[in-house]
């Protein structure tokens, strides 16, 4: 069903049509709550009342953008305004943007893939430690990053559910990229040291199998 029939249908007050929308728009749309609120309990409230308002207006769609877009918009305004009194903007001026050039290229898979669960753990924590950085870019870096890189909106369909300039969601983008590329070195630099770590059990099943072999060679006596 294309998105026209599909709003036709939720104009109509059918179910199956409202579930279809939400179905298709809840991960983009959680995390562009996420990336204001940064929290997740938070961002789920967001959506869920950002859907009430969009459905309760859905006559008012005049489908001059696509209904993510639209409901976008409708998510940013609402989480911004729960934002209003509680936390203080940062400021674009107050920002280093006097970092060295580069680009931080995040992959962000679609699609479950089965791994050992030392790998699923391995991933889990660079995912987190990723996701950290993301919340500590202002929100209108953080934005722009969430939007482009991570849901994979156009420049297009960014500054319009942003209500800025596409210029301006390039700037932005560089320079959340960049500041994402110098948080994340600082935290891969304080812990390189920490690699490959052998404590703990590992280092306790080495030192038992190989005083095992001592004793059953002879080599070592004693309890």
């Amino acid at each position: 069903m294309t998105e026209a029939e599909l709003v036709d249908h939720a104009r109509l007050g059918e179910r199956g049509a409202f579930g279809a929308i939400m179905q298709r728009c809840n991960q983009p749309l959680f995390r562009v709550a996420r990336a204001i609120t940064s929290d997740d309990s938070e961002a789920e409230d967001v959506v869920q009342e950002s859907y009430l308002r969009a459905f309760a207006a859905l006559a008012k769609f005049r489908g001059d953008s696509t209904l993510l877009t639209w409901l976008t918009r409708i998510t940013i305004n609402e989480a911004r305004g729960r934002l209003r009194g509680r936390k203080t903007t940062v400021a674009l001026a107050e920002v280093e943007v006097a970092q060295k050039n580069g680009s931080l290229v995040i992959p962000f898979r679609g699609e479950h893939v089965m791994e050992n669960p030392e790998a699923e753990f391995a991933r889990t924590q660079i995912r987190a430690l990723i996701e950290n950085a993301v919340d500590e870019l202002p929100e209108p870096f953080r934005l722009v990053f969430v939007l482009r890189d991570i849901q994979g909106y156009s420049v297009d369909e960014a500054a319009s559910s942003l209500g800025i300039k596409p210029e301006t969601v390039k700037t932005r983008l560089h320079r959340a990229r960049r500041q994402l590329r110098t948080q994340l070195n600082e935290v891969f630099d304080s812990t390189v040291n920490d690699a490959f770590p052998f404590l703990g059990q590992r280092c306790e099943r080495i030192n038992q199998k190989v005083l095992a072999m001592l004793s059953k060679n002879d080599i070592c006596r004693g309890i």
